[in-house]
């Protein structure tokens, strides 16, 4: 079975690669000439996650599985949630990004916050969504140096440390996307 996940971030690709059963072949949006930037229109993560899967699978026909991310803060009525990318404007700058956050916390009690992963899976038979979801707090301040976006912010439950602090594969135990995936591959695997 061949299955494309619409992204061109050949690290990511490798990362996912390792964890798919060996009878799928993975491909990547540029492996399916696949240039063109599929834009998101979607109000939500989830309909981000979809329009993509469904933007590959009707103009190529085969397979796909695309996901989408955000981080939703509580006193902030959930944002940036699905602008999480381009939060401080189109530029799609991660420092910038961190910087209008903190400055709309100041002075909030409530620092809670969840990162969400959707993933969407589209086949000739079937649409399926699937959720990956890492509760924790919004930092005042940047701690660490690995990840990238808002790690060095976001502390998750039950740790002292932010993202950006724990090695690649403590955040990869955990994460939104880990889990988001796993269930994907739980599905591809039955």
């Amino acid at each position: 079975m061949k299955l494309v996940f619409a992204t061109h971030n050949k690290n990511k690709l490798a990362e996912v690669q390792a964890m798919i059963p060996s009878h799928i072949e993975l491909l990547s949006l540029d492996d399916i000439g696949c240039h063109e930037e599929i834009e998101e229109t979607g109000k939500t993560i989830e309909e981000n996650a979809a329009i993509k899967a469904n933007y590959v699978f009707e103009k190529y026909e085969i397979s796909c599985f695309a996901d989408d991310t955000g981080l939703e803060v509580s006193s902030l009525d959930g944002a940036p949630g699905v602008y999480s990318a381009r939060y401080a404007g189109a530029q799609k700058n991660s420092e910038d990004n961190i910087d209008k956050l903190l400055k709309e916390m100041e002075g909030k009690k409530d620092r809670s916050g969840r990162f969400k992963t959707v993933i969407s899976l589209r086949t000739d038979r079937e649409r399926i969504i699937f959720n990956g979801i890492v509760s924790g707090e919004i930092t005042s301040e940047r701690k660490g140096s690995n990840g990238f976006g808002y790690d060095p912010i976001f502390k998750p439950e039950g740790y002292t440390q932010t993202f950006a602090e724990l090695s690649s594969e403590e955040k990869n135990k955990i994460s939104h996307r880990a889990k988001a995936m796993e269930q994907l591959i739980d599905y591809l695997k039955g």
